[in-house]
């Protein structure tokens, strides 16, 4: 079996991505991890070399900027995509924000050996956790997707979706996807609130043309220079173990954030009684799901 892996980044260092413990939890599990570096004003693609692994490709790139609902992203990852070996038989995608905890290592490895053979499994659907403001919270409501692809077949059919955060077929198709118990830790809204601010401010550029875009940059900075995370309708305290990887990271959480688990602030009836409905049943009605689980 072989496994490609792939990613996209840019100004790592301007925003504070993870994207070297990104690269580092899938290591174990892949022959190459293709990394397509885009036109970055920072260091980003020294810092992907002191990873120091043979396995990394950089591919170099130039981002678009805006284009219709964030595709410039899907853009992106397409070409990372177009880029991992042609005799792979599983990509794993993983973001520059996301991480894979070590202890499901052996998990991901068996799923993919078992459906190696099973043309009809395309993708692994992977559980998440989305850590906001703090490595000692979790967004849980509904506004965090529950579930996402992270690993696809090598079928040049198959390309990444919308803003990149998932993935169907040419012809607009739902990949068909096996769930593995495994858990893939986002920390794209744990970072000190100057660099989240400041990445708020520029992303925009990504789902804004040039008029809004501006227009969104004035917004976000008449905010001031910090990024306000207590305006968000519900965190719970996390009670599990961070990436090894993260060790270092975790440790160094330079400012203070703190949330009252116990508020909710959920824009209407229905919300809160879909996310009590969720803790009272373990079941989340009516989510929005871009694959199809067989």
């Amino acid at each position: 079996m072989k496994v490609s892996g792939f990613t996209i980044i840019k100004n790592a260092i301007k925003y504070d991505y993870p994207v070297v413990e990104s690269i580092q939890s899938i290591l174990p599990l892949v022959d190459e991890m293709i990394v397509c570096s885009g036109d970055s004003e920072d260091e980003t693609n020294k810092l992907i070399e002191s990873i120091g692994s043979e396995k990394i490709k950089i591919v170099h790139s130039v981002w678009q900027k805006y284009t219709e609902g964030g595709a410039a992203l899907a853009a992106e990852t397409n070409k990372a995509m177009n880029a991992v070996a042609a005799d792979a038989d599983w990509l794993f995608y993983i973001q520059a924000d996301e991480v894979l905890h070590e202890e499901y290592i052996p998990v991901v490895r068996e799923a993919m050996e078992k459906y190696k053979g099973d043309k009809n499994v395309e993708g692994l659907l992977f559980h998440y956790h989305h850590f906001y403001g703090s490595y000692r919270y979790i967004g849980d409501s509904r506004k965090w997707y529950s579930k996402e692809i992270r690993v696809i077949r090598n079928d040049k059919q198959i390309r990444s979706y919308r803003d990149a955060q998932g993935f169907r077929k040419v012809n607009d198709d739902k990949l068909k996807v096996k769930l593995v118990d495994a858990w893939i830790h986002h920390y794209g809204w744990v970072r000190n609130p100057v660099f989240m601010q400041r990445k708020d401010r520029d992303f925009g550029q990504f789902w804004n043309d040039e008029k809004s875009q501006t227009a969104w940059a004035e917004y976000i900075d008449r905010k001031g220079q910090e990024y306000d995370y207590s305006v968000i309708d519900s965190l719970e305290m996390y009670k599990g173990t961070h990436p090894a990887v993260m060790k270092k990271r975790v440790e160094n959480e330079n400012w203070h954030f703190s949330f009252d688990i116990k508020r909710k602030n959920f824009k209407n009836f229905k919300h809160r009684l879909l996310y009590y409905f969720e803790k009272w049943t373990g079941v989340r009605p009516f989510e929005y799901s871009n694959y199809k689980r067989i």
